[in-house]
């Protein structure tokens, strides 16, 4: 969990950061959290966010590009659970999530655009740990992510 304020470790250390101006929802029973991070690019497709999320997570932030989707979820209660399970810190969608109630419950940071029930794809369609950039900002496998209710901000 994260033990230093973003706005803090800004004014630290803000020419070794970018902040994400992108405002996501707070969906998680964790609203602060940080660690490596991990990425995967898909739309409208789970299968590889489902998989990865069951494998070791040890502290790390799974960051997913989902193309600014809202038309269907890309994290569930279930996705989530396994992700608490397997010691992920936390799980930043550039997308949509469902069952916001039951995830907020968990303990596990999880940021998101919105919400729908509609479930998505299960083929496996995407890449993983590549760079993926969000709104101007370039998000790095390995490189850290700290997250807290000001905002996101990334090592570069």
């Amino acid at each position: 969990m994260t033990t230093i304020a973003t706005a803090d470790l800004y004014d630290e250390r803000g020419d070794e950061l970018d902040s994400l101006a992108l405002q996501l929802h707070d969906i998680g029973g964790h609203v602060a959290f940080d660690g490596p991070m991990r990425t995967i690019r898909c739309h409208r497709d789970n299968a590889l966010v489902k998989e990865l999320l069951a494998t070791p997570g040890e502290g790390a932030v799974l960051v997913i590009d989902g193309g600014g989707s809202l038309e269907s979820a890309l994290v569930g209660d279930l996705i989530a659970a396994s992700a608490v399970e397997n010691g992920w810190a936390g799980i930043i969608v550039h997308g949509a999530i469902r069952d916001r109630v039951a995830i907020g419950e968990l303990p596990l940071g999880v940021k998101a655009l919105g919400s729908n029930p509609r479930k998505s794809a299960k083929a496996g369609v995407g890449e993983v740990d590549l760079p993926v950039e969000i709104a101007g900002v370039v998000f790095r496998p390995g490189a850290h992510v700290w997250a807290d209710a000001d905002g996101i901000l990334v090592e570069r």
